[in-house]
């Protein structure tokens, strides 16, 4: 068995020696003009100063939650300490991943934006590279620290039938570590970065009628500092924690599994060994992705995902057939190694499937987005009415899609089987998020051309690579909401097996109860977030209105800036405007986010950690498994519906920017369809970038919480 975790471990140094050589290149590549570097510094200086606040608060929260861990299961066959280590190791892997992502995606930005100067497919090469740090940190890191601590329990306790289910739980606290840290990076920096956004666009673009990122807005660099902190570290922890989630429900019920009467410990070695195999592959479907000038960048990206994904349906058939035997008995029904394979490969293309609908209710140009640019003419109510429906209709086929899977899942494979499928989802998911981490190195790219003033084709070229990043975003997040389904399911029936359950009865009073209560928490979460990003706009609105007002430069130059557009600009007129740029207090707004983002995120993170804790301990797990359940179906229709309207709104507004005509009407930037898009694209920033994709972690959060406590309840 060693000799397996062995090659898991090389696997996961490969990973992280392809991220430090990527690291390397993108440092070689040159920065651009003086203010570009004087940009990029002040988006690097920021977002590195909210990750150092924010991972002050979560150290004595770690510290705490390890503690109270150990305390916990002091008496749980002497296990408490390594408990509290596979916490500790955890939260610090999530976090350093989070770093590594962020650091590189903040040197990778304006190198696209001076590459984009020249060409697309230079941009695109810089941009892509960037977020395959971010990806293969994730990837490498959480493999590395569950194949090492995989090993050392095996020798502590030995692998036995009896010892390996200690080893599992013990484990579990890894994941409980990755999900703590990613629910406060998701949700903080969705804080941040929505608070700024939100500042930005509706003092600048509607009320001052300047454009997106022009350097008179003082909130630009606190916009661009929160793509990195809410998009790239957020996010990075968010897969990560459902890439480990999905490992270790896999490896807990492949525990219970029964060949010819005895346990095989192949059944948990098998999961990480494909995602170790997996990281292998999204390394090779990296070098699938390029396009050259006019060339569409979707096509480039798509082209690596995919590639990626079918090679691993082989690489995974392969595994299956080399570790599992013929059949195996799980709760007394009889099933077969292929069955295992069909039940990864529904998974696999349940998460394509997931990723295309996601596309299709949230590109620029669909049917769905086409109708809510149409209905801006008529104004912002007619926008946020359409907006809202795109949203709800779009969770109706991912949840058929996700319904589907688990039941073909079950049917071939059992409780394995989901487990299994929400892993097929994952495992290539070092590509899945170097393309998701490519949107905004992308976004913020086209923000320095904006805010250096760069030539029109430079902001061309970026809007390409940014209106693809956000469709790759909203992939991203119905990857992530549909593993999050499965890997929720598949935690769930660990948890069941670790406290003892056989089944929940949802006639049972108490159940039912808890199931309301658990459909219940992801609309109190969306509330919380959604009120602390209000409430952190406000103050950044009123800063943003402030300086308009205030400081005599950024006033007289906004004044300019309408001579400007009708031609009466002079010499003198010019070189005020110029002074100008210089006057806007950025540090201000960024400091306004960054406390915002610190103070708001505690009480959300919280609740999720201290409700099945409070259920379990009170009401006993068949409550809790209730409340379990509630969260699970509640989260996952509120992931969707809010993520994909979001990103409909996003892309709408992006579409009347470039200029689009309905009933030969032409609409643009400066129109009032064009203001009606921004107020619709407003609403949808909280929806898409913090509460809706927080809610997934939320689930897993409370199920893998649960998993943790289940000896201590059983």
């Amino acid at each position: 068995m060693n000799n397996n975790i062995l090659l898991v471990l090389i696997a996961g140094a490969i990973a992280l020696l392809f991220s430090f050589w990527k690291t390397k290149w993108i440092h070689s590549q040159k920065e651009g003009t003086q203010k570009m570097k004087v940009i990029g510094k002040n988006i690097a200086e920021g977002a590195m100063a909210f990750l150092r606040a924010e991972y002050r608060i979560l150290s004595v929260f770690v510290v705490l939650v390890a503690a109270l861990l150990g305390f916990a299961n002091y008496n749980s066959n002497n296990s408490s300490a390594f408990i509290a280590l596979s916490f500790l190791v955890g939260a610090l892997a999530s976090g350093l991943a989070g770093f590594l992502g962020m650091k590189v995606a903040t040197k990778s930005n304006n190198r696209t934006t001076n590459a984009a100067r020249q060409n697309l497919e230079s941009a695109l090469k810089i941009a892509f590279s960037g977020g395959s740090v971010m990806g293969m940190s994730v990837v490498g890191l959480g493999i590395l620290g569950l194949g090492s601590l995989f090993m050392l329990y095996t020798n502590i306790y030995g692998s036995d039938s009896t010892n390996i289910k200690t080893v599992l739980n013990i484990l579990s606290g890894f994941s409980l570590g990755a999900s703590s840290i990613a629910l406060f990076a998701r949700v903080g920096g969705g804080i941040y970065t929505k608070a700024a956004d939100v500042g930005a666009d509706l003092v600048g673009k509607v009320e001052a009628g300047i454009p997106e990122d022009h350097p008179l807005n003082p909130a630009t660099i606190a916009d661009n500092v929160g793509d990195n902190v809410g998009d790239v570290a957020g996010m990075g922890a968010d897969l990560f924690e459902s890439y480990v989630g999905s490992i270790i429900g896999s490896m807990v019920l492949g525990s219970s599994i029964l060949v010819m009467g005895h346990y095989d410990v192949n059944f948990i070695i098998l999961p990480l060994m494909i995602a170790a195999s997996g990281v292998l592959v999204s390394i090779v479907g990296t070098f699938m992705v390029s396009v050259e000038e006019g060339g569409d960048p979707q096509k480039a990206l798509n082209r690596g995902e995919f590639g990626s994904a079918a090679i691993m349906v082989a690489v995974i058939y392969i595994l299956i057939q080399t570790y599992l035997p013929d059949t195996f008995v799980q709760n007394q029904e009889t099933f077969t190694r292929h069955g295992v394979f069909f039940a990864t490969l529904i998974g696999l293309l349940a998460g394509l499937g997931i990723g295309l609908i996601t596309e299709h209710y949230t590109g620029t140009g669909t049917g769905p987005v086409n109708s809510i640019a149409k209905q801006s003419i008529t104004g912002a109510a007619t926008n946020i009415i359409a907006g809202l429906g795109v949203g709800m209709q779009s969770t109706a086929v991912p949840i058929l899609i996700i319904s589907s899977s688990i039941i073909g899942a079950y049917h071939f494979s059992g409780l394995y089987g989901i487990a299994m499928a929400a892993l097929g989802m994952l495992a290539n998911t070092g590509i899945q998020l170097a393309v998701d981490a490519y949107g905004p190195i992308s976004d913020n790219a086209g923000g320095i051309a904006e805010m250096a003033e760069l030539p029109k084709e430079v902001r061309e070229r970026t809007d390409k690579l940014d209106a693809v990043g956000n469709t790759t975003a909203a992939i991203g997040k119905g990857f992530a909401i549909g593993s999050a389904a499965l890997t929720a399911l598949a935690l769930f029936a660990a948890f069941m097996v670790q406290s003892g359950i056989k089944s929940i009865n949802i006639a049972d009073p108490w159940v039912m109860a808890g199931l309301f209560v658990g459909g219940m928490l992801p609309f109190l979460f969306s509330a919380m977030a959604m009120g602390a990003v209000g409430r952190a706009a406000m103050s950044m609105i009123e800063e943003v209105r402030r300086q308009f007002r205030d400081i005599p430069e950024l006033k007289k130059a906004l004044e300019l800036m309408n001579l400007k557009n009708e031609g009466e600009w002079n010499d003198s007129d010019k070189a005020t405007y110029e002074e100008a740029l210089t006057k806007a207090e950025h540090g201000r707004c960024v400091e306004i986010s960054t406390q915002s983002a610190i103070k708001e995120m505690i009480l959300p993170g919280l609740l999720a950690v201290a409700s099945p804790v409070l259920v379990g301990f009170v009401f006993g797990p068949e409550t809790l498994g209730g409340l379990l359940a509630g969260v699970t179906v509640s989260g996952v229709l509120m992931a969707i519906f809010q993520s994909n309207s979001g990103g409909a709104w996003d892309n709408a507004k992006k579409m009347i920017e470039e200029g689009v005509t309905f009933n030969k009407v032409k609409i643009g930037k400066g129109s009032e369809a064009h203001k009606a898009s921004v107020v619709g694209d407003t609403v949808g920033d909280p929806f898409k970038d913090t509460s809706g994709p927080s809610l997934n972690i939320l689930i897993k959060l409370m199920s893998v919480v649960s998993l943790v406590i289940a000896p201590l309840i059983a």
